[in-house]
């Protein structure tokens, strides 16, 4: 999978992609993240890649000419199955979608930042627009890093233990069971004895009830 992310910021983004799962996943091969500096598209002396709005309003946006020749530039270099606008009132980020996208070859993430992008690039240049919750950003640059995490963690290969994101919250609709590690006791606290059972039948269906039961709890909304 190749992720090219278009950013006026790009140093935003420089941690979450060197280090730990997205780093190694890199190293494989397996996939190539391509951080795109937008103001190398930006015309002028100081290369200026947004402006004031038209019709008044506190905030700058960002200008639709370095947008359009930056994506224009990437496509000539390759097919990309979506151009995703990270936006707050874009669709809700959900884990099937993030299943969807991990069987694309290309994606394109546009950051905005400011006061977001010149509109005709929702209208004319995007293919989809993602959120990653109600509530606002000071830049889309999180936002995609956490898209990316999410989608690059699917990618066969990239887990060292491939049933692990199988088994991730709402992969099945349902939050993840509490899970517990060593010492089976400490400080009077227990591990469940049916997890030391060594049945493993029983032990699969006592996680399913731990899920059903934290949804019903947490996040009924999710039964429905």
């Amino acid at each position: 999978m190749h992720i090219s992310i278009i950013t006026c910021l790009p140093r935003l983004l420089e941690s979450p992609f060197n280090d730990s799962i997205l780093k190694r996943a890199q190293t494989k091969g397996l996939v190539s993240v391509n951080i795109i500096d937008l103001r190398e598209y930006a015309t002028g002396k100081h290369k200026p890649v947004d402006d004031y709005a038209f019709g008044g309003g506190a905030g700058m946006v960002l200008m639709i000419e370095p947008i359009d020749k930056c994506i224009t530039d990437l496509k000539s270099k390759r097919h990309y199955d979506e151009i995703i606008y990270m936006s707050p009132d874009g669709e809700l980020f959900t884990q099937s979608i993030a299943n969807e996208l991990s069987l694309k070859k290309n994606l394109i993430l546009l950051c905005g930042h400011y006061k977001g992008v010149d509109e005709r690039v929702r209208e004319h240049l995007v293919t989809r627009e993602i959120s990653i919750g109600d509530y606002v950003l000071s830049g889309g640059e999180l936002a995609a890093a956490v898209v990316a995490d999410a989608v690059i963690r699917l990618i066969p290969g990239v887990l060292s233990d491939e049933t692990s994101a199988l088994s991730d919250s709402f992969q099945d609709g349902l939050i993840a069971p509490p899970v517990y590690t060593r010492p089976a006791e400490y400080k009077g606290w227990k591990v469940p004895d049916i997890l030391l059972s060594g049945h493993q039948a029983r032990i699969e269906e006592w996680k399913h009830e731990q899920s059903l039961d934290r949804t019903r709890k947490r996040r009924p909304n999710l039964l429905k």
